[in-house]
Order: structure tokens, then C-alpha cells, then sequence
């Protein structure tokens, strides 16, 4: 269930406090010279500033936090020297490192390591992220009732695409290692899952394809994301449990007005083989707690209107609904899972795309409340 969301974690918001410094012989200013607003890119492009990112969790399944990360920026271009403006459709993502740490009001806690790099004006992108986990979450499985664990471990990925030809295609692979240690709080396991073995290990290679016309990575106003994934966890590459995972994931942002633009997402995981309960893939919402819903498949999906309603302000809505099922459940028999919820944004550095604001969505008997850098697509 830890895919992808100690990346999430670290992923949050800050305030900063508008004034004028000065670094070495360049004059550091915090307003854009665009439109005279708050802006934060020179500082974070130009002068390898971090980004300070104070962690508020709310998320349900750990219950109330705190952390810190920090974001460190730096732009391919200037890096490999002056080179061609570039329009929005053409912007090459930064380079990104994230570090970051959290602890919440059950005990759980986390520390993540994260590097994005491209490479020959995007031609090639490389993720590189370690972790380490001590987090104590509650199993649902078929009875529907939480049975708390505790799961425990180090894990790390690996990925490298590779843009095909001049096209918005890339394809490369992925490498997930998980180590980890899982102990229920009463002892002994659901009886539906059978022998539970304490220590295991996630060792699995995918195959990947991406495509991507997003105007930027972080909070994107047009264009599209699509992944497709094969991936097979093996005892040969370093883990303890065979089993295949296909997944496919998509967002597109569509433009309806100047200032209207409307959101679609798809999200659906399929698995076989002998997955580890905690990696079965779940239905991911806003609103919902993660893992509430799981099973051997999941699909989920997302619909979000965006309303800029004035320069760098937004608003936004949005609603989703999943199912999980294939073990316990048919397609037909599996729960509808239903979210509803709205957010606000900041364009906080114009350059980078990149937006902060809160989001806050409701599902069924939950509500939750989250800080988010971006989109809340990820």
C-alpha cells in the first residue's frame, strides 16, 4: 500500500513572508517583475534555494502529524548553459531532490530521500528515492473491520526512461526493493490470508511507458499523463514473493474557458500471484483512508474542475468514486466507494509551474484535510 505515498508525504505547502535580500552581487527578490506579485522561482532557480515544506497530516489511516522537508530546484537549461526560450507546451521539467521526515499521533514515522533529473533537453528521466518506514495502520480485508499492524522496513526505487524518437512517448524500466517486517496487534493474522510470513521482501522489475504533454509537472493547466506498467516481483530480483502487478494510470487537463479547466483521472491496478496483503492494490482517493479498500484489483476514478479565478488564485472541486474487488468481492458485488471535496491554490513560482494550497474532501463516515505542492494527482 506504500506505493508512491511517502513521495505524497513530503509533497506539502508553506507561507513565506515577502521581503528583498541580497546574494553575493544579484539582488534576491521575492516579487515577480511580471505582474508584481509574491513569487518564490528566482530564489529557488537562480540562487539554489530550498524550499522549507512543513508537513501537515491529516491523512486517516495514521492520524494527525507533523514533518519537514525540503525541496531543492534547479533548471536543466541553466545547467547546461543558455540555450532557446521555451513556451509553456515545451517547458522541460526542473530538477528536483526532496528530503524529508514526519511523525503522527500513533506512533508511525518515515524518512524519505527522493532525486528527479533529466537529461539532453528531456530526452532521458531518471527517479531515484530511498525510504524508511515504521508504520502502524489497520488491515480491513473481508470482514471490513480494522485489524491494526505494524509494518516496518527500508525501501527503494530506481527508474530510467527514455523519450521514443521526437514524440511526448518514453519507455525505460523500474526497480522497487522493499524490505520489510509486518506484525498484527493481536498475533496472529486474518484467518483469510492463511500462513503470514513476519519478514519479507519486495523485489520487482516493471516495464514502463509513459506519455506526456503537460504544460508542467506540478500543477499542469493542459495536456495529458498516461502510464502504463508490467510489473513482476521475483525471488530473483532480491525479493521473497512472486507476483505480477499491470497497471494503468492517466490525467488529462482540458481547458473549457480562459479560465475554466476541467480534470479527468483514471487509476486502475490489477495482481496475481502471491502479493504480500499490504501491497494488494486499494482504492485511492481523496477522503478515503489509504488501504480501507482493498482487494486483488482496484480501479478508481476523478473528475476535477479548476477555476482561476484570478491571477495565480484558484479554486477547485472534485468527486470520485472506486471499487476493489477479485478475492472476496465480483466487479458487481464490490462497494462503491464515493469522495466529494474542494481546494485552493497559489501560483507560488511562476517559473516552475508550481502551486501550493489545501485541499479538503469527504467520503463515507471520513473526512480529511491535505496540504498539497501541485496537483493532488500524482
Amino acid at each position: 500500500m506504500f506505493r508512491s505515498t511517502w513521495v505524497a508525504a513530503i509533497f506539502s505547502a508553506i507561507v513565506f513572508t515577502s521581503v528583498d535580500a541580497r546574494a553575493g552581487d544579484e539582488t534576491l527578490s521575492f516579487t515577480d517583475p511580471e505582474d508584481g506579485q509574491f513569487d518564490v522561482s528566482d530564489f529557488l532557480l537562480k540562487h539554489k534555494g530550498a524550499l522549507p515544506v512543513p508537513i501537515l497530516i491529516t491523512e486517516p489511516a495514521v492520524g494527525y502529524g507533523l514533518g519537514l522537508g525540503l525541496l531543492f530546484f534547479s533548471d536543466p537549461a541553466s545547467d547546461a548553459g543558455a540555450g532557446p526560450p521555451r513556451d509553456g507546451k515545451e517547458r522541460v521539467p526542473p530538477n528536483v531532490t526532496a528530503l524529508g521526515g514526519l511523525y503522527t499521533q500513533n506512533g508511525t514515522w518515515a524518512a524519505a530521500a527522493a532525486h528527479f533529473h533529466t537529461w539532453d533537453d528531456d530526452r532521458y528521466r531518471y527517479l531515484g528515492a530511498i525510504a524508511k518506514v515504521d508504520a502502524h495502520l489497520d488491515y480491513f480485508g473481508l470482514s471490513s473491520q480494522p485489524r491494526s499492524y505494524t509494518l516496518q522496513g527500508v525501501g527503494l526505487i530506481q527508474q530510467m526512461l527514455m523519450r521514443i524518437g521526437n514524440s511526448r512517448w518514453y519507455a525505460g524500466l523500474r526497480y522497487i526493493f522493499f524490505d520489510s517486517s509486518s506484525t498484527f496487534g493481536s498475533g496472529e493474522a486474518p484467518v483469510e490470508l492463511g500462513s503470514v510470513q513476519k519478514d519479507q521482501r519486495i523485489g520487482a522489475g516493471s516495464i514502463v511507458v509513459d506519455y506526456d504533454s503537460r504544460d508542467n509537472i506540478f500543477y499542469p493547466g493542459e495536456g495529458s499523463f498516461l502510464e502504463f506498467e508490467a510489473q513482476a516481483a521475483r525471488t530473483a530480483f532480491g525479493g521473497t514473493q512472486n507476483y505480477d502487478i499491470y497497471a494503468v494510470r492517466g490525467y488529462t487537463w482540458q481547458p473549457l474557458t480562459h479560465t475554466l479547466i476541467l480534470g479527468l483521472r483514471m487509476d486502475s491496478r490489477f495482481s496475481s500471484g502471491d502479493i504480500p496483503f499490504y501491497a494488494q492494490p486499494y482504492v485511492d482517493l481523496r477522503g478515503v483512508q489509504k488501504g480501507r479498500y482493498q482487494d486483488r484489483n482496484a480501479v478508481t476514478a476523478e473528475i476535477e474542475l479548476r477555476w482561476d479565478f484570478i491571477p495565480r488564485w484558484s479554486l477547485l472541486g472534485f468527486t470520485g468514486v472506486g471499487k476493489a474487488y477479485g478475492r472476496w468481492h465480483s466487479f458487481s458485488e464490490s462497494q462503491n466507494v464515493q469522495s466529494v471535496g474542494a481546494g485552493v491554490r497559489y501560483l507560488i513560482a511562476r517559473k516552475l509551474g508550481l502551486a501550493v494550497g489545501v485541499d479538503v474532501a469527504h467520503s463515507k463516515d471520513q473526512n480529511a484535510f491535505y496540504i498539497q505542492v501541485g496537483s493532488g494527482w500524482r
